[in-house]
């Protein structure tokens, strides 16, 4: 039968006070040894029940502070079996309709090409001679 939350502070409270105490009086003399190790020991389980009656007490936190969403799991992520199949025959019938629209509607037909190509409206570029008499010209200067 595992001990209330409460029960385990308490007592892990005390084991480690008893433990600290026998190390301190333990410090006094080095022919005590074994009551230092002892003491050690005690003092370090009395540290695990402390450990455990938080993690207990922070387990059952969750009913105490109602609004903190880290100590609730997420809550309305799952439907019922009637909102699902509502949900799934929704979703299916706006699929039915996006499908009818496309197949439904023709494309715009693109605009063809002409079949000549339109008259040249720039002027012609210069001569190979011109560009290159004008650009020796630029250097010369």
């Amino acid at each position: 039968m595992p001990l209330p939350k409460d029960m385990l502070l308490s007592l892990g409270i005390l084991l480690i006070t008893v433990g600290v105490v026998m190390v301190l009086c333990a410090g006094g003399s080095h022919l005590s040894a074994p009551l230092f190790g002892v003491g050690t020991f005690v003092s370090l389980g009395g540290m695990g029940l402390l450990v455990s009656g938080l993690c207990l007490a922070m387990k059952n936190l969750q009913v105490a502070v109602p609004g903190h969403f880290l100590l609730h799991p997420r809550t309305g992520t799952r439907f019922s079996p009637q909102q699902a199949l509502a949900i799934q025959r929704r979703l299916d019938r706006i699929r039915r309709e996006m499908s009818e629209d496309s197949v439904s509607r023709n494309p715009e037909p693109e605009p063809s090409l002409p079949s000549t190509p339109p008259p040249w409206t720039m002027e012609p570029p210069p001569s190979y001679d011109t560009v290159m008499k004008s650009q020796e010209h630029s250097q010369q200067l």
